[in-house]
């Protein structure tokens, strides 16, 4: 009898869980919004005419918001009280403007259609919309999402991957939400655009180990680069580009970069130190259109964590916060 309950409660556990990606469809809003996209894209490209920021930080923030409680806006709460996701301090470096894109989004959609599409869809659309801005492939999204109801701060403590994370933990961190390493190889991808601030890989430069103060993986001359752009006791606010070749396109040199020992983060060489992912970075860094077709489908996997649909979660009027 209690073998046969657990089995049960394993299948009611896959059903709830497999249930809102089933329910995700690329035409959801065909007949209740059916210029949701358009009017999305508008307002993206305006925000990008404002700020090239618009790409790195939209990006950035649908991977904080789907790691957290699932692809539910989560992420856009703002709390009097300081302790929404937002606040958490893994969250305190992403860019005002990856907020500002949504809201505006937002904004544009509801005057069109009031209380229809959820910030959570808007997120997922501004994602793909960047990316095509910035040079990358076109695709379809899926929608149907539901906002959360829940933004806690402390919930995001150990759930977003840090920079000096190795490939074993960089592939546990991404199976939580049902990618696999390949798909958190191509999802890494994303840092073909943006910056990251000095703190973030100063290890590598100053004080990497006693035998040698600077990370040996690192190409020499670009470590030289970097020391020059991020000395000891630097300004905290510095940032530098994640991929220092095209830092404003989405294309593959950010996998060309690492065989060249140009991966500005630990985690970003990583990939090509490692045998187990040394493969397909090297592939990508040959075929942009093997690494074009593979983020996509991350991207995508990626919208699918642990979303809320149906009668789960609400539509949010503000993405800031909850109706209640």
């Amino acid at each position: 009898m209690e073998a046969w309950r657990s089995l049960c409660l394993g299948m009611v556990i896959i059903m709830v869980t497999g249930r809102g990606e089933a329910q995700l469809k690329k035409n959801f809003y065909r007949s209740s919004c059916p210029n949701v996209e358009s009017i999305v894209q508008q307002a993206v490209l305006a925000k990008l005419n404002q700020t090239s920021v618009t790409i790195p930080a939209t990006l950035r923030l649908i991977l904080h918001d789907c790691f957290v409680l699932g692809c539910d806006a989560s992420i856009m709460i703002s709390s009097p009280n300081g302790d929404a996701e937002k606040d958490a301090p893994d969250n305190l470096s992403l860019a005002g403007d990856g907020f500002d894109t949504v809201i505006k989004s937002k904004a544009a959609v509801e005057a069109v259609c009031p209380g229809v599409v959820s910030c959570a869809d808007i997120l997922v659309i501004a994602a793909r919309d960047v990316v095509v801005l910035a040079g990358g492939p076109s695709f379809k999204v899926e929608l149907g999402r539901r906002d959360g109801v829940i933004s806690q701060a402390s919930l995001v403590s150990g759930n977003l991957p840090e920079p000096f994370f190795n490939l074993s933990q960089l592939t546990a961190i991404f199976a939580k939400n049902n990618l696999s390493q390949s798909e958190m190889i191509a999802l890494s991808g994303a840092h073909t655009v943006g910056v990251s601030h000095c703190s973030r890989f100063a290890n590598r430069l100053h004080n990497f180990s006693l035998s040698s103060p600077v990370d040996p993986s690192l190409n020499p001359n670009y470590a030289q680069q970097l020391m020059q752009e991020c000395p000891q006791n630097v300004d905290p606010e510095i940032v530098v580009d994640l991929d220092p070749v095209t830092p404003q396109i989405f294309d593959n040199v950010y996998y060309q970069n690492l065989v060249r020992g140009k991966g500005l983060l630990t985690s970003d060489e990583v990939l090509f130190t490692n045998s187990a992912s040394k493969r397909l970075v090297k592939n990508f860094a040959r075929n942009p259109r093997n690494f074009n077709l593979a983020f996509v489908r991350a991207l995508r996997q990626l919208g699918r964590a642990g979303v809320k649909t149906g009668s789960q979660g609400e539509i949010r009027k503000d993405c800031t916060a909850f109706n209640s």
